[in-house]
C-alpha cells in the first residue's frame, strides 16, 4: 500500500461520533465523559479520541476481556466491569462469541444473534446505576454520556438522578440492533422530562442537549457528515503491513505473534518484546500498541 498523508482528525468511532463530538467541544482542552458500553478499546470506540487528548472519564464495559483492555491501554480513566440499568441488582448478560458488539441484556436480541449464527452465553451480572456511578466517580461538570448498549438505552437513561447528574451532550445508539428501525421512542420520553433536546441524527445516533446549553449544538453539521470527511482507523490496513498505518514502524518491529495479546500483556512482558525506544509505561505505547492489535484481538473483524 502507498503512503498517505497524515490526516487532520482520525476517527476511531464506528459513525464519526468522535468527529462530531470533537466539533462540539473544539475549544476544551481536557474534560470528563461516561462511556457505557465501552466495546473495545480502540476499535469502534467513541471516548479514545478524547482520552488521547488528554480527557479521562468512566467506561462501563462487562466483558471481562474488554475490561481488562481499558485497565491496561487507559489507567486515567476508572473501570466499572458491571452492567448499567434502571436499579442496582443483577442482570442477565447474554455475551456474544467473537462478536462483542452484538452482547446484549436484551432476550430477543440474543435470539436474533443465534438465528444469524452468532453463539451467546447467558451470564448473571451485577447492576449498576448510573446514578451511583456518578456519586462515586463523576465531577461536577460531565461534559458528554455515550450510551450503546443494544437495546437497552432506556433502562440505563431511567438510573439517572437528572437533578444532580447533567452532562453537556448524551448520544445514543438510536436504532434497533438487526432490523435498523427507529428505536428512540423508547428512550426520548426520559431525555425530554429532564429537559434535553434533540440536536442532531447521525443515522446512528440522537445527540441530545439541555435546553438551557443549547448554544454549543450549532457547531453540528446540518446534515450527516460525509464518511470520506476524515480517515478511520478501520480503513487502514493490518499495521505490520500497511505502510501507511500511523504505527506501521513499530508494528514492524514487533513479532505478530504477540499481536493479539498486546492490549492485555502487563509492562515487564511488554518491555521484553518491544524496541528499547518503546516504553511499554507511556500513555502514547500503549494507544499505538492498541491500534496494532485491534485487526488481531477482535476489535475489527476479519474473516
Amino acid at each position: 500500500m502507498t503512503a498517505r498523508a497524515a490526516p487532520a482528525f482520525l476517527s476511531y468511532a464506528q459513525n464519526l461520533e468522535d468527529y462530531h463530538l470533537a466539533l462540539i467541544f473544539a475549544d476544551q482542552g481536557d474534560g470528563f465523559y461516561i462511556d457505557v458500553g465501552g466495546g473495545h478499546v480502540v476499535a469502534d470506540n467513541v471516548s479514545f479520541g478524547f482520552y488521547e487528548r488528554g480527557w479521562r472519564g468512566i467506561v462501563v464495559e462487562p466483558q471481562p476481556a474488554l475490561a481488562s483492555a481499558y485497565r491496561k491501554v487507559r489507567p486515567r480513566d476508572v473501570v466499572v466491569e458491571a452492567l448499567c440499568g434502571r436499579v442496582p441488582g443483577e442482570t442477565d448478560f447474554f455475551e456474544a462469541d467473537r462478536f462483542h458488539g452484538l452482547s446484549t441484556t436484551s432476550s430477543a436480541n440474543a435470539e436474533a444473534a443465534a438465528a444469524a449464527g452468532i453463539t451467546t452465553t447467558r451470564r448473571r451480572l451485577p447492576t449498576v446505576t448510573l446514578a451511583e456511578l456518578c456519586a462515586a466517580h463523576a465531577p461536577t461538570a460531565i461534559d458528554f454520556l455515550k450510551i450503546d448498549v443494544e437495546g437497552a438505552e432506556a433502562e440505563v437513561l431511567a438510573g439517572n438522578d437528572w437533578a444532580r447528574f447533567r452532562p453537556r451532550v448524551i448520544l445514543l445508539e438510536a436504532v434497533t440492533p438487526w432490523t435498523m428501525a427507529d428505536a428512540s421512542e423508547s428512550f426520548a420520553p426520559i431525555l425530554t422530562k429532564a429537559g434535553y433536546r434533540e440536536v442532531y441524527f447521525d443515522n446512528l445516533n440522537r445527540f441530545y442537549m439541555p435546553e438551557d446549553g443549547l448554544d454549543l449544538a450549532a457547531r453540528l453539521p446540518k446534515a450527516p457528515t460525509a464518511w470520506d470527511a476524515v480517515l478511520h482507523l478501520g480503513e487502514y490496513g493490518p499495521a505490520h503491513q500497511d505502510v501507511s498505518h500511523p504505527d506501521h514502524g513499530l508494528a514492524r518491529l514487533i513479532d505478530p505473534d504477540c499481536f493479539a495479546r498486546l492490549n492485555t500483556m502487563e509492562a515487564a512482558d511488554l518491555a521484553a518484546i518491544l524496541p528499547p525506544h518503546a516504553e511499554p509505561g507511556r500513555e502514547a505505547t500503549r494507544a499505538a500498541l492498541a491500534r496494532i492489535a485491534c485487526y488481531f484481538d477482535g476489535g475489527f473483524i476479519i474473516d
